[in-house]
């Protein structure tokens, strides 16, 4: 489990297909040291395990389903990502619940000086989404400012936006959205 706030800025090292299943992405970051074979850590929101642990950078392979249903595959050595280690059970929760089980994708369509961006998903996500709300964007823990069907806004603060890559999130580009598990299991229990 995750808080959705970003310890660190990795780089992509590498991104490998393995012959039509899955890929391995490798990234350097200074919180490669943190890791261990075995442990968990998000990666633009979706929860990786990191296999391979060396010098400054870590590897984690992605199966198929990763790749569908996340940005994950778009990803090319150089790239940046924002990287958070698991929470810990003595930890503050600081953010809000957040898997690194990615939902799906949404674009951004807006943005504005103050920092706000618009971002388009999905009516089978949007419809979880309350103004308000916690949602994650590219494993970033941030509020629903205002909600317009299945648009979204986002004020993000200015540590925000040197702390992650959202800093230079322009219309067009592709967020992995994480919506809140709380309301997808009221739904469940609900329609029982």
């Amino acid at each position: 489990m995750f808080t959705g706030l970003v310890e660190g800025i990795g780089e992509v090292v590498a991104l490998t297909r393995a012959n039509g299943h899955g890929a391995a992405i490798e990234i350097a970051s200074p919180l490669a040291v943190k890791l261990a074979p075995g442990d968990s850590v998000s990666v633009n929101g979706a929860c990786l395990t990191a296999v391979e642990v060396e010098d400054g950078s870590f590897r984690a392979d992605v199966v198929d389903e990763t790749l569908r249903r996340t940005t994950l595959g778009e990803l090319a050595a150089g790239s940046h990502v924002n990287l958070e280690l698991p929470l810990r059970a003595d930890g503050r929760l600081g953010g809000h619940i957040v898997l690194g089980h990615v939902d799906g994708v949404g674009t951004v369509v807006a943005r504005n000086e103050s920092g706000e961006i618009d971002v388009e998903v999905d009516a089978e996500l949007g419809r979880y989404v309350v103004e308000k709300g916690s949602i994650a964007l590219d494993g970033v823990s941030l509020t629903v400012a205002a909600l317009d069907g299945d648009r979204l806004t986002v004020a993000l603060i200015p540590a925000t936006l040197e702390a992650t890559t959202l800093g230079d999130a322009a219309p067009g580009r592709r967020l992995n959205v994480e919506v809140d598990i709380l309301a997808k299991h009221v739904e469940r229990l609900v329609a029982r």
